[in-house]
């Protein structure tokens, strides 16, 4: 059963106008405008293969995996395509994801349509959008992994375009080895991504499932989810609840305040004042800190 598709976010999509009508109306827009592209749900039979793609063999494993993943929180990384018709499309970027969501029986591919023969220009006019738009984490995520692999961004380059650190980017692309189960909840704000970097130290699928829905039932913060995931996964809810009880409050400001950051926070309260731990992993991550807590 294919997942509801706003709930999940769009990647790159999620940055560009939705039709050609609307590109002038997107200037205004937080994702600004993308010169000579927009975004489209497209019929997928209206799409053909690149005649001029050099990869022809796919491997079966690796695509029996996407197809899996596109059944169950749908495709979360638009192609990239350019029109050759009235209503027929050529594939210029995706032809990997465009074969497996056939497989996997969808009707529609999430595309962005470009009208430009400049690879370079969209590629960045896409990072500029991604420096400025609210994206949630999932949708972050995918645009990372998408500008990597399609449009051969490196690491350094993302970090310096959108003024955030590699380790940021790093954290942040850990989010698509979640299970689809934890996705669909990260992308939908039910988990913050707090959780769901706790939720990575958890190889297991199912057990990752089930800690999640415990976060959900339970109101369990980012840090007493780390310390049950440190101490083991069969502490009892008992014990959970005794350990967020120590200090009322205070884990959920810390969570609050690691998500703002995209750190880990601890804070402290003794019986005449509180002490705020900041963690960084480097001089760079902790100027980027720093600039989100006094923007210039």
């Amino acid at each position: 059963m294919n997942a509801p598709r706003r709930g999940l976010g769009r990647g790159l999509g999620a940055l560009i106008p939705t039709a050609p009508e609307d590109a002038s109306a997107a200037e205004g827009t937080p994702a600004g405008r993308v010169e000579g592209s927009y975004f489209a749900e497209l019929p997928i039979d209206h799409i053909v293969a690149n005649h001029r793609q050099p990869r022809e063999q796919f491997d079966e494993e690796a695509l029996a995996e996407l197809v899996d993943s596109i059944k169950e929180v749908g495709l979360l990384q638009p192609v990239v395509v350019r029109r050759v018709g009235d209503d027929s499309y050529e594939l210029i970027m995706g032809e990997r994801r465009w074969r497996a969501s056939q497989r996997a029986g969808r009707e529609t591919v999430p595309a962005i349509v470009r009208e430009t023969g400049d690879e370079a220009m969209l590629r960045d006019a896409l990072l500029e959008n991604l420096h400025r738009a609210q994206l949630n984490p999932l949708e972050e995520a995918n645009a990372y992994q998408q500008l990597l692999e399609d449009f051969g961004c490196t690491h350094e380059e993302l970090a310096r375009r959108i003024a955030r650190s590699r380790p940021q980017i790093s954290n942040t692309l850990r989010l698509l080895k979640l299970s689809p189960a934890v996705q669909r909840r990260v992308a939908a704000g039910v988990l913050s991504a707090g959780h769901a970097r706790a939720l990575l130290a958890i190889e297991d699928a199912d057990l990752q499932d089930r800690l999640a829905l415990r976060v959900v039932a339970e109101g369990i913060s980012v840090r007493g989810l780390e310390e049950i995931v440190s101490l083991g996964t069969k502490e009892s809810p008992a014990r959970a609840a005794r350990t967020r009880a120590v200090a009322p409050g205070l884990d959920e400001l810390a969570g609050r305040l690691g998500d703002r950051l995209d750190t880990r926070v601890k804070i402290a309260l003794g019986k005449s004042k509180g002490r705020v731990t900041i963690e960084f992993a480097s001089l760079s991550d902790l100027r980027r800190i720093v600039d989100v807590i006094d923007p210039a």
